[in-house]
C-alpha cells in the first residue's frame, strides 16, 4: 500500500535537529519543526523553523531559544505559516507565531505558562487557528490575525495521563471535511469533532482506538477520511514505531513499520501520491531524517471502506 520508502534528507539530533512535525507545501517544498535540544536535556541548541526546497536546499526560518521547542506548524489558505512555540513556565513567549510577509516572527495567540501548544489547524474559510494543548486536555481557537486565545473545547478525551512517561494529551491536530480530527498520545485514540454552522464544538467523536503514542496525521486526499497516523512508540518505550492507515470505520493497518527505518515517527504528510515522514531518531543510532513513500491508492483503498 505504501512502497519505495526513500531518506530524503538527514539531521543531526546532537545539534537539536529533531524533526516533530511537517508541512506538505504546493511549490514542492516542505516545512519541519525542529524541536530542538531540550528534547534530549542537553539544552545547549535552540529550536529551528525550517524550510526544505523541492532541490533539497535548506533554509531556516526562525530559531527559537534554548530550552524552547518547536511543535506544531501549520500553512493557512492565503499561504501564511503559522508555528507553535512551547516554551514551559514563560508567558512571554509561550504560543503561537506566524511569520510576517518580510519573514519576521509575531505572537497571535498567548497561551497559559501551563499549557503545552502542539499541533495547529487552520480553517477552511481561513480565518480561525485551533490549537492542541497537549498538558490542558483543550483545543483552544483564535483569529488568524491574532488575539485572545479561548478554550474551544475542554474534555477528558483530550487530557493526558498523568502516569505515562510522556504524559501527552492532545497533540495532532488538522481541520478537514468540517471537523477537527485529533490524536491523543497517550490515550491511543483518534478523534473526530465537528465544527457547527457558529463555530462551537460538536460532540466529540472516537474514529479509533488502541494507537499508542499516536502522534499528527494527514489524509489520503482533501476529500477523503482516509488517515496516516504516525505512532511514536519508540519516544516513550510504548508500543510500535509505525504508520498505520486509519479506515472511516475505525479498523486500522499498518503501512510502515521499523523495519522500513522508522525511529521515532512522529508527524505525517501527503502531497499527490506521496507521503512524507519525519522521524526523531530517539533510539540508537540517533537518525533523524525525513522520509517519503509513494502511496499504492488502488491497494489502499481496497483493504476498508473509504
Amino acid at each position: 500500500m505504501v512502497t519505495d520508502v526513500t531518506t530524503a534528507a538527514t539531521f543531526d539530533l546532537a545539534a537539536g535537529e529533531i524533526p516533530e512535525n511537517i508541512t506538505a507545501n504546493p511549490d514542492g517544498s516542505v516545512t519541519l519543526s525542529m524541536l530542538g535540544s531540550c528534547a534530549v536535556c542537553e539544552r545547549t541548541h535552540g529550536p529551528e523553523l525550517m524550510r526544505i526546497s523541492a532541490s533539497g536546499e535548506r533554509t531556516v526560518l526562525v530559531t527559537g531559544q534554548v530550552g524552547a521547542a518547536i511543535s506544531g506548524n501549520a500553512r493557512g489558505s492565503d499561504g501564511t505559516v503559522y508555528y507553535a512555540l512551547w516554551a514551559p513556565g514563560n508567558v512571554d513567549r509561550n504560543g503561537v507565531y506566524k511569520l510576517r510577509a518580510d519573514g519576521t516572527p509575531q505572537r497571535v495567540a498567548a497561551l497559559p505558562a501551563d499549557s503545552g501548544p502542539n499541533g495547529l489547524a487552520v480553517d477552511a474559510a481561513g480565518r480561525t487557528l485551533y490549537i492542541a494543548d497537549s498538558l490542558r486536555g483543550t483545543i483552544w481557537s483564535v483569529p488568524v490575525s491574532g488575539g485572545s486565545a479561548t478554550p474551544w473545547l475542554t474534555d477528558p478525551a483530550l487530557a493526558p495521563v498523568p502516569t505515562e512517561a510522556l504524559p501527552i494529551g492532545a497533540n495532532g491536530l488538522r481541520f478537514h471535511n468540517g471537523a477537527l480530527w485529533i490524536s491523543n498520545f497517550n490515550k491511543g485514540t483518534l478523534l473526530r469533532n465537528p465544527v457547527t454552522a457558529t463555530g462551537t464544538a460538536g460532540p466529540i467523536r472516537q474514529v479509533a482506538g488502541g494507537l499508542p503514542n499516536i502522534d499528527d496525521l494527514s489524509f489520503l486526499t482533501p476529500r477523503s477520511d482516509v488517515v496516516f497516523a504516525a505512532q511514536n512508540g519508540s519516544s516513550s518505550n510504548n508500543g510500535p514505531d509505525r504508520v498505520v492507515v486509519i479506515y472511516p470505520n475505525g479498523t486500522y493497518k499498518p503501512v510502515l513499520t521499523s523495519a522500513d527505518g522508522l525511529a521515532s515517527p512522529s508527524a505525517t504528510a501527503v502531497r499527490g501520491d506521496r507521503l512524507y515522514l519525519t522521524d526523531g531518531g530517539v533510539p540508537e543510532p540517533h537518525d533523524p531524517k525525513m522520509q517519503t513513500a509513494r502511496i499504492n491508492f488502488p491497494a489502499l483503498l481496497a483493504g476498508g471502506a473509504h
